[in-house]
Parts: C-alpha cells; sequence; structure tokens
C-alpha cells in the first residue's frame, strides 16, 4: 500500500503556502488526503473554499506517512483547538514520519510537542515566540527553511523552497526546475 500525506485544513489557511508541495506531490504520484475537524467546508484566507476528504477522526495513521500544514493568517484563534495537537501527536508518532509546517504553523507543530529538542524556524516575531510557552528559543534558527530529520519547518516567503525540501524529504520523483525562477 502506498502510503499518503495528510494535510491538515483549518480555518484562514494560507494557500500559496501548499502550491507548490501540493504541485510536487502531484508530480510525485503522492496521493494525499485533505483533512478537517469536520467535512464542513473551510475557507483560506484568501477566500478559497476547500472541502476537506476526511475528519482527524475518520483517518488510520498508518495510512500516512507525512503530515503537511500551512500557516494561517489567526493562528491565535486555533493554536487552543486542542483537537489540532491531537491529531499532530497522533499522526505524526510513527516512525520514519515527515513532518512539514510552514509559516505560523510551527507553533501547532510546538504546542504538540514535536519541536522539543528540534531545530525549527517560524514566521512568527521573537516576541510572540518568547510570549509562548512552547517555543524552545534556544532551538530557533533564523533561516528560511530548517531541516531536522524528518521535521521541515520555513517561512512563508519560502514556499517553493519548502515544497522542494518536502518533496526530496518523501524522496519523490519531479522535476525541481519547474520551481526555479
Amino acid at each position: 500500500m502506498t502510503k499518503k500525506t495528510a494535510i491538515l485544513l483549518y480555518p484562514y489557511f494560507s494557500e500559496y503556502e501548499l502550491t507548490t508541495a501540493l504541485s510536487i506531490l502531484m508530480q510525485g504520484g503522492k496521493p494525499v488526503s485533505f483533512i478537517g475537524l469536520t467535512k464542513d467546508p473551510i475557507i483560506g484566507e484568501s477566500g478559497l473554499t476547500c472541502l476537506p476528504d476526511l475528519t482527524i477522526d475518520d483517518i488510520q495513521p498508518e495510512e500516512y506517512d507525512s503530515l503537511l500544514l500551512s500557516g494561517c493568517m489567526y493562528i491565535d484563534k486555533i493554536i487552543d483547538i486542542q483537537d489540532y495537537s491531537s491529531f499532530i501527536q497522533r499522526i505524526s508518532s510513527q516512525k520514519n514520519f515527515v513532518t512539514a509546517a510552514i509559516s505560523s504553523s510551527p507553533y501547532l507543530l510546538a504546542k504538540a510537542g514535536l519541536l522539543k529538542g528540534k531545530k525549527y524556524t517560524v514566521g512568527l516575531s521573537e516576541e510572540l515566540r518568547k510570549q509562548s510557552p512552547y517555543f524552545e528559543e534556544e532551538n530557533y534558527v533564523g533561516e528560511l527553511v530548517v531541516t531536522d530529520n524528518n521535521l521541515i519547518t520555513a517561512w512563508g516567503a519560502a514556499f517553493i523552497s519548502f515544497g522542494v525540501q518536502f518533496g526530496k524529504a518523501l524522496q519523490l520523483d519531479f522535476e525541481e526546475g519547474w520551481y526555479r525562477g
């Protein structure tokens, strides 16, 4: 069975931050599932409406080898929704699982405990990181894309490099030149 990539959606997710990664997943023939708290439509920050394939309760974690998270315009509105943290912990606990989060979404990883002892970057200010009890400031790296084993984090502006790094981490066959200017 070919394992899939789970793409977690939430209100005001950043559509553009997923574009390169989604294209690479398609090009590499990687099956994906769009996941929501419910199957209700989810509207992204640019107004794109998406329908989740499954809810977080519907998935079988063993069918997945990766998780992709986009940033969220209003991360502060979803960070305290425990269902997101529980889902991220549950699916990411598998061996050799690749987790990729861009822009503000590493905040969700931090809350779920996935950044403990890991090098990371995030599209939040130093002040916001220090106000949060979840970030380990000593492990923050001020680079556009940071990889620590099977964990990939990035700033939103690096969505092309982020998508390419994600495709490489999954060992997908894709034409990297498509994504270079």
